[in-house]
């Protein structure tokens, strides 16, 4: 299990159902902190992500980190610490730097890619191994934090139809990659925090390395205006995973509890 694939998870909520006009999801200040779970019985790790107002080259930017770890008995089987960061204009939320630090049980990786979004060119820094690269891109790229954050901040709620797919350009790992979602339901479920009403996605996953088959994910996503992600569930090669939201601060909207 890699926490790599946790982030994943998060990262998987991608579409283009959006409307351009209406305002932000979210705002500096904002952090999540996540439950990790293996099989549905003990806890695997925890995971944050957390957006601060910044500037990058004298440009208002979201700085929004992304870390992962171990915790408890697995920590002591598989050690995991990843960080991944991004720096996003605050207008197109596209990326113009992402940051990827892991060690994933002695397994590491230190890469720097800086996005030119206008030349369509991912530059691609190894730090590890002092290597630089130059790719290709789609127009109006992401990486796989920003890709998340640009969905929240655009998704249209009222538009979403049952059984519609979408997809949305990202570059990670010196690729290209379309990733592609479809909308399942809107669904009532119990969280920590009470009954929240939610949207129900399922990524399509490429299947046989890491998840079961390529509909293995399933993300529930708060129905309202934050459009935060409360939980996520995975069937992997080998047993299952299991994300649910254990903390927020610095919401934008209210975020709403179903009374009884």
């Amino acid at each position: 299990m890699s926490m790599n694939h946790l982030f994943v998870l998060f990262i998987a909520f991608c579409s283009s159902w959006y409307a351009p006009a209406q305002e932000p999801a979210f705002e500096g200040g904002e952090w999540f902190k996540f439950r990790l779970s293996y099989s549905g019985w003990f806890k695997a790790g925890e995971a944050t992500l957390t957006v601060t107002d910044e500037r990058y080259k004298d440009k208002p930017v979201y700085h929004i980190k992304g870390e992962g770890v171990t915790t408890g008995m697995t920590k002591l089987f598989f050690n995991v610490e990843d960080n991944y960061e991004t720096y996003v204009d605050q207008k197109t939320i596209l990326p113009y730097r992402f940051v990827r630090k892991i060690d994933e049980g002695g397994h590491t990786k230190d890469k720097v890619i800086d996005f030119d979004q206008r030349q369509q060119k991912a530059y691609v820094f190894d730090k590890k191994h002092n290597e630089h690269a130059t790719y290709d891109t789609p127009a109006s790229v992401h990486d796989m934090i920003s890709s998340f954050y640009f969905l929240r901040d655009q998704i249209d709620i009222n538009k979403l139809e049952e059984g519609k797919e979408t997809g949305l350009d990202m570059f990670f790992d010196e690729e290209n990659f379309e990733f592609r979602l479809r909308f399942l339901r809107r669904e009532v479920i119990d969280t920590k925090f009470g009954k929240v009403k939610t949207l129900v996605f399922r990524p399509l996953v490429q299947a046989g390395r890491v998840f079961k088959e390529k509909e293995s994910l399933t993300l529930w996503v708060s129905a309202d205006k934050n459009k935060i992600p409360l939980r996520i569930k995975a069937e992997l090669a080998v047993g299952s995973l299991k994300a649910d939201l254990e903390a927020y601060k610095g919401l934008k909207y209210p975020f709403y509890i179903i009374q009884d």
